[in-house]
């Protein structure tokens, strides 16, 4: 398999160059030549798989030789071990609960895959590799505990200051070792275009062996099919593929769902649950891309005002518009809205929602009752108590507290504050 770049200048690279590079030098992302086709009796057999040889089978044609059968199937295994359980919350409704990874959140999976992907092709090499990263909340603690302590690999994480949870802020800063954590005086917008600036760079590059841990990496995009195919897999009604909801920031895991689908998942339709940063929802409506300055808002980790990967999303698509508004649709939930389906969730069906998962809760409500006779389930993307001091004043009661965020609320706060100036970064990170 060979990856090319969205901006169409660069050469060609295999699946170990485009995961060392991240980013591809004319500054476009790496996108797969040829989109596989899974085997129908794959799909229409997939019960009696399990989850490792569903993720052995979806991701070794993005590999091809890149990594041994042997050593992918060791990477899968390590990537999954834990419970992707799809539950009901009303009759049409349901949750596929993404938060039983070691960070309370769906990142875990991309993370794990590239760290230990990453891994395997620098343990030869004699230079350290440098992981750069921008977070709005969740990257930075799944990016973290991913590449924790793993030879050969520094990790620097710009997060925007006061911008993520208290937990989301502990879980990125408190690990030390390999693991750095910039706090930005700005928005993830901000972080991200440093980071972008970071691999423009050519005299940095030459001095650094930089790569990025972000969903433009295609080693953590791509594995976020996985949990799409498990979701299949429990659902029921099979003569009835689900409408899925994904709450979307910067839009690579839904963008790796509409991958699953063209491999030939099953998919009634998807939709695209945005908050208050609503570009991709304008684009939809106009069919203009304009990107906008982000908001903040409670759901934090899907503020990002110019999505990355939704260029991967037209790419997708041929760039046809018509084509995309199809298979996606796109809904713009406000913070007042998040709240209200957040405590009337909790107090009709005692399932507790995260701020993310509402939105994603809400845009399938809101598609299904448009579309009546359908059914869906919506990504709860992480565990409600990432997000305790938004979640416990809306339905009144305590957050009930996994053992790993009561360590956690022990340890202090490591960072290093930055203001928004890529001159301030490439300092810091020549300096290292």
């Amino acid at each position: 398999m060979l990856y090319y770049s969205t901006s169409h200048i660069s050469p060609k690279v295999d699946f170990k160059e485009a995961t060392i590079k991240g980013q591809a030098p004319d500054k476009g992302l790496y996108f797969p030549e040829i989109i596989p086709q899974l085997p129908e009796n794959f799909i229409s057999n997939i019960e009696q798989y399990s989850k490792e040889e569903i993720a052995y089978n979806v991701i070794q044609p993005y590999i091809g030789d890149a990594i041994p059968k042997n050593e992918l199937e060791r990477i899968v295994k390590e990537t999954i071990n834990f419970d992707f359980p799809l539950v009901k919350v009303e009759e049409n409704i349901f949750s596929l609960e993404l938060f039983h990874g070691p960070t309370l959140a769906f990142k875990d999976v991309g993370a794990r895959f590239m760290s230990r992907c990453l891994g395997y092709f620098v343990k030869d090499e004699n230079k350290k590799i440098t992981v750069l990263v921008a977070t709005s909340g969740d990257t930075g603690g799944a990016v973290a505990n991913g590449f924790y302590d793993v030879k050969g690999v520094d990790v620097v994480i710009l997060y925007p200051s006061g911008k993520v949870s208290s937990v989301q802020e502990l879980q990125l800063t408190t690990l030390g070792k390999n693991i750095t954590a910039l706090e930005v005086d700005g928005t993830f917008d901000d972080c991200q275009q440093m980071v972008k600036q970071a691999f423009a760079d050519e005299e940095l590059n030459k001095k650094l062996f930089l790569t990025s841990a972000n969903s433009i990496n295609v080693a953590r995009w791509l594995p976020q099919q996985f949990y799409y195919f498990f979701a299949y897999q429990q659902w029921a009604n099979k003569n009835q593929p689900p409408v899925i909801s994904v709450p979307s920031g910067n839009f690579g895991n839904i963008c790796a769902g509409l991958l699953a689908h063209r491999s030939g998942l099953p998919v009634q339709h998807f939709i695209a649950a945005c908050n208050a940063n609503n570009v991709v929802y304008n684009y939809l409506l106009t069919g203009k891309y304009t990107a906008k300055n982000s908001v903040a808002t409670i759901s934090n980790a899907m503020d990002v005002g110019n999505p990355s990967n939704f260029v991967r999303i037209l790419e997708l698509f041929d760039q046809e518009f018509n084509s995309l508004k199809n298979v996606m649709s796109s809904y713009s939930i406000s913070d007042e809205e998040t709240k209200k389906t957040l405590k009337e969730v909790h107090s009709d069906t005692n399932y507790l929602l995260d701020p993310h998962g509402a939105v994603g809760y809400l845009g399938l409500e809101k598609y299904l009752q448009q579309h009546p006779g359908l059914q869906g389930f919506f990504l709860e993307t992480a565990h409600p108590v990432k997000f305790y001091d938004v979640v416990e004043p809306i339905i009144q009661q305590p957050v009930p507290m996994p053992d790993a965020i009561k360590y956690l609320l022990k340890e202090e706060k490591q960072s290093i504050e930055i203001e928004v100036d890529y001159n301030s970064l490439k300092d810091y990170l020549l300096s290292k």
